[in-house]
């Protein structure tokens, strides 16, 4: 069991996002957050979109602000949303959520999670696809979403344990908890692997 793996171990949760803490506490695992923002989130143009996320969060494994100890495990991710071809971030205003919202609905969406898992001697990083249908939404709707959970800080203006989430999410292939930004399973699975290497 991962509890047993990591008796001797300290997880650490490089993210500011408050969903992937509580995704992580769900796992009864003991773990820090330590945040560190001053890592610049690029990736060259001509790189298979799908690995984008997984790129990202290798990055903010490497820029991670310290060294580790010998007995620490750090985690990083990144979230994308995908929508007809295009990646859709996080909004800078009013406007641009409702620009997405308004493309996502009655539309399909892909949500892909890159995750980066290391200590001092291993590495190992993984992307998890999820595949969102909303049902077609009135504007009154989405102008609801945004004045009412400003969902600022969520790639494609958009959290799926939201209102809009129960309100306008129609059908889910994959992880629900992918969508809400860590694919909780599949990392508990990676942790499992890493350990018993």
């Amino acid at each position: 069991m991962l509890k047993d793996l990591l008796k001797n171990k300290r997880v650490v949760l490089a993210s500011s996002s408050p969903r992937r803490r509580l995704l992580l506490e769900g796992l009864d695992l003991v773990f820090t957050v330590e945040v560190n923002n001053d890592i610049p989130e690029v990736f060259d143009s001509s790189m298979d979109i799908n690995m984008v996320p997984e790129h990202l969060a290798k990055l903010k494994s490497s820029g991670f602000g310290r060294q580790l100890d010998n007995n620490e495990i750090l985690v990083t991710a990144d979230t994308l949303v995908l929508c007809e071809g295009k990646i859709l971030g996080k909004p800078t205003d009013r406007s641009e959520a409702f620009q997405m919202l308004k493309m996502l609905s009655g539309n399909r969406h892909t949500v892909l999670t890159g995750v980066c898992i290391r200590d001092n001697c291993k590495e190992t990083s993984f992307t998890s696809e999820t595949i969102v249908y909303f049902r077609d939404l009135g504007d009154d709707e989405i102008y609801y979403y945004i004045d009412n959970y400003a969902p600022y800080d969520k790639a494609g203006a958009y959290g799926a344990q939201d209102w809009i989430g129960y309100a306008g999410i129609s059908r889910i292939e994959g992880s629900y908890f992918n969508v809400m930004g860590l694919p909780i399973q599949r990392l508990y699975a990676e942790l499992e692997k890493l350990l018993s290497d």
